[in-house]
C-alpha cells in the first residue's frame, strides 16, 4: 500500500456512514478533531523516538502518517499538492529553502 492508496481510501470514507468506519467517524467530527488526533499521534511518535523503541516508533509513525492524511482530507488538501511541494523543494538546499519561507 502506498500513501496514495491510503489517501484514496480516506477520501472514499468521507461519504461513508460514520458508524461504518473509524475514518468516517473521525471525518464526521470535523477538521478540528482531525487536527487534534494528528497532534496526539505526533506527540506519541516523539515520545517513542526519545525512548528509542524502534518497534513502537514504527507503529506511531504509521499512525502519524494516517492521521496526517485524514487531516489533509478533512481540509480538502490533495496529497498530490503536498507531494508537489516536496518535489519543488528538492531542487534547492534545505537551508536556502527554509531561509526563503
Amino acid at each position: 500500500m502506498t500513501l496514495d492508496d491510503l489517501y484514496a481510501t480516506i477520501q472514499a470514507r468521507k461519504s461513508a456512514d460514520p458508524s461504518s468506519s473509524w475514518t468516517a467517524q473521525l471525518l464526521a467530527k470535523g477538521p478540528e478533531k482531525c487536527a487534534e488526533k494528528f497532534g496526539e499521534e505526533a506527540v506519541e511518535a516523539i515520545i517513542e523516538a526519545v525512548r528509542g523503541d524502534r518497534t513502537a516508533l514504527t507503529s506511531e509513525a504509521a499512525d502519524v502518517l494516517y492521521h496526517l492524511l485524514v487531516m489533509l482530507a478533512a481540509r480538502d488538501v490533495p496529497l498530490s499538492d503536498v507531494m508537489q511541494t516536496l518535489a519543488a523543494r528538492q531542487t534547492q538546499s534545505g537551508l536556502s529553502e527554509k531561509a526563503n519561507r
